[in-house]
């Protein structure tokens, strides 16, 4: 009977080795779940997917409705980290805010010089860059305030009162230019009134001279035409101021002045745009000399004896009146001739419409209609006028032969013998001057010629 043979001593060294190196192998995979032969693992990455995995597991629990030990756990460190970063940010928008504060109080201390408050700015401006770049670091190290909600709370207020006192100090800084403005303003008004007190001084000696000067004493006997030139400048000069009011009025009340014009002389081509004034002197020049040859100006029921005693009841109206001002005069005699004369040119100068758009009502035009005279600055520099127009009017009737007025068509051939122009534009090189309107009529008394004012267009 055989026996039962073990293994040989030369092969079972070698067979426990192979059983021995595959169980290890075989140990490690049911460990790591990885062969032995491949790539070692990132435990970085594997604790990432981790914490991803964690992230989706909470998010599915939350939207199921899960409220787990941990979800909760997980939910309230991100709430909490969330608040933490928001505290941050807060404290980053506090600063900012501050330095900004602190730079508006450094531009203030400026003007006027302010050497304690520059530097203590420049202290706050500096602190608060240090805290910025404290916050910076501590961002890094992920370092937040232990109490964020607190904090977030504390610096939102801070940040308004950053921005409340910024906006104090630029509320300031306005009201500090506005003062100033207004001390501009009070000066140059109390300029304009000086210059305004020097303008009526000299209107005022203009006004005095020529007429009152050489016409005292005067008798009809020794009439020539050396007294007709200085009563007729004295018009023109109360003329241009009547319409220098006109069209002060008529910008207060938003007109376009040059539409105005364009209506009254269309298709006029100025040389300046300052010249269109002279538009309106001549529309104002057309009315209140309308009929001037006239004896009794068109005024109705207003009989006249014959020629000889004409000429003396014109004369004695011109002497009457001349060194009276128009408004007194109108108020003792109401319903004199000059009363008449200045009520109708009135009514003509100054339409209702105009007089509506001009003051907003009639009342001025009422007041004339029914014979009384509003005592405004605007009919008190039209009455002055028209009492120099009425004297004019009386003066030349005074003459023998009574003097005559004339005016030119427009596109007429300029004259230098009947014409002057109120600009020197039109005489430029190269220019064929002629009339574009004439704006104050010219006279002829005896063998004297008077120019007429016209302004003159190129052709």
């Amino acid at each position: 009977m055989d026996s039962v043979k073990g293994p040989s001593p030369s092969t079972t060294p070698s067979k426990s080795r192979i059983a021995r190196a595959i169980s290890k192998v075989l140990h490690v995979r049911s460990l790591t779940g990885i062969s032995p032969g491949s790539v070692l693992p990132n435990f970085k990455t594997k604790e990432k997917s981790r914490e991803m995995k964690q992230q989706e597991k909470v998010k599915v629990e939350v939207l199921n409705g899960v409220q787990s030990k941990s979800t909760l756990k997980v939910v309230d460190q991100q709430l909490i980290d969330r608040i933490s970063r928001d505290a941050l940010v807060g404290k980053v928008f506090a600063s900012i805010s501050s330095i900004k504060a602190a730079y508006a109080q450094l531009q203030q201390a400026q003007s006027p010089y302010d050497f304690v408050g520059i530097q203590t700015s420049d202290q706050m401006v500096i602190g608060e860059l240090k805290s910025l770049s404290e916050l910076k670091q501590s961002f890094a190290k992920k370092q937040f305030d232990p109490f964020p909600e607190k904090a977030l709370v504390m610096y939102e207020i801070e940040e308004q009162k950053n921005l409340v006192k910024t906006y104090e100090i630029l509320g300031k800084k306005l009201e500090s230019q506005v003062k100033l403005k207004d001390s501009e303003i009070t000066f140059l008004k109390e300029k304009l009134d000086e210059f305004k007190k020097e303008n009526r001084g000299i209107e005022k000696r203009l006004n005095a001279s020529g007429q009152l000067t050489v016409l005292d004493n005067l008798h009809m006997s020794g009439l020539s035409p050396n007294h007709f030139i200085p009563v007729l400048r004295h018009t023109i000069r109360s003329v241009r101021t009547f319409v220098r009011v006109m069209v002060s009025e008529m910008r207060s009340a938003g007109w376009n002045v040059d539409a105005a014009a364009a209506v009254i002389h269309p298709g006029v081509t100025y040389w300046k745009p300052q010249h269109k004034c002279f538009t309106f002197e001549s529309f104002v020049c057309k009315e209140v000399f309308d009929s001037f040859h006239i004896p009794n100006f068109s005024l109705p029921s207003e009989p006249l004896p014959d020629h000889k005693q004409r000429r003396r009841l014109f004369f004695e109206r011109f002497t009457e009146l001349k060194s009276v001002k128009a408004m007194d005069y109108l108020c003792q005699k109401p319903k004199s001739t000059f009363g008449k004369f200045c009520r109708a040119k009135y009514l003509r100068v100054v339409h209702s419409k105009m007089e509506s758009s001009l003051f907003g009502n009639l009342n001025q035009r009422n007041l004339v209609n029914s014979g009384e005279y509003p005592e405004t600055a605007f009919f008190t520099a039209f009455a002055e006028m028209a009492k120099r127009v009425w004297l004019l009017h009386c003066l030349a009737f005074s003459f023998e032969p009574v003097s005559s007025i004339f005016q030119f068509r427009n596109q007429c051939r300029f004259s230098e013998v009947y014409m002057e122009s109120v600009s020197d534009e039109a005489f430029l090189p190269g220019a064929e001057p002629c009339v574009a309107f004439t704006v104050v009529p010219g006279f002829k008394i005896g063998k004297t010629c008077v120019q007429s004012q016209v302004y003159l267009a190129s052709t």
